[in-house]
């Protein structure tokens, strides 16, 4: 009876030891694939949060504030010499907003001017309206581009002139990883864009 208590006690220390050399690996694989989980919902609600980006910048007033009144009559675009009530022929042009400075900046052979007018405003209701999506999303993190789609007619007395081409861009995030968060590293996310071309172009709300 002694040795056979004995035996069950030696079996006992046996598979505790092994229990506290497989625990650490348990326990890893167990926080990698929370890991991947909450990092597969990053990547979906900055998705999430593009698009729903640009529909907002699509209807509301643009944040390169000048897009709103700026007329194409008596200009050149493509080479091509806009009279009143002309389709606008595809432009050349890229219009770069950022949460930095004052302006937003355009490049291209058809810029009308050299820099637009920042609506702050604007910036502000669009990236209020994204983090409602992804509150981790910062004004840093936020790119809207404005380029031209062949869409609109010089003089329309109804609205912005051109419908350009909207893009919304989520740039330099990161995930703070379960992981490596003691190292105190984190994981890039991938970039984000989502275009829609421009709608009404006015306004300070949307769905």
């Amino acid at each position: 009876m002694t040795v056979l208590i004995r035996n069950l006690l030696s079996d006992q220390k046996g598979m505790a030891a092994e229990f506290a050399l497989i625990l650490p690996t348990f326990l890893l694989l167990m926080l990698g694939t929370i890991d991947i989980g909450f990092y597969a919902y990053q990547v979906n609600a900055a998705e999430k949060a593009t698009q729903i980006g640009a529909r907002w910048a699509a209807v509301t007033d643009p944040v390169a504030q000048e897009l709103a009144t700026e007329t194409y009559v008596n200009q050149t675009i493509n080479g091509v010499n806009i009279g009143q009530g002309d389709r606008l022929p595809l432009a050349d042009f890229t219009i770069v907003c950022t949460a930095a400075g004052t302006g937003c900046a355009c490049t291209g052979n058809d810029c009308l001017r050299g820099s637009y007018t920042r609506d702050g405003d604007a910036f502000n209701r669009l990236a209020g309206r994204i983090r409602q999506i992804h509150p981790a999303i910062q004004d840093n993190n936020i790119r809207v581009e404005y380029s031209g789609s062949g869409l609109g007619f010089a003089g329309d007395p109804n609205g912005p002139e051109a419908a350009p081409l909207i893009t919304v861009r989520l740039t330099n995030m990161s995930y703070r990883s379960i992981i490596l968060s003691p190292l105190g590293s984190s994981v890039g996310l991938p970039d984000f864009a989502y275009s829609m071309t421009a709608e009404d172009g006015d306004g300070t709300t949307s769905n």
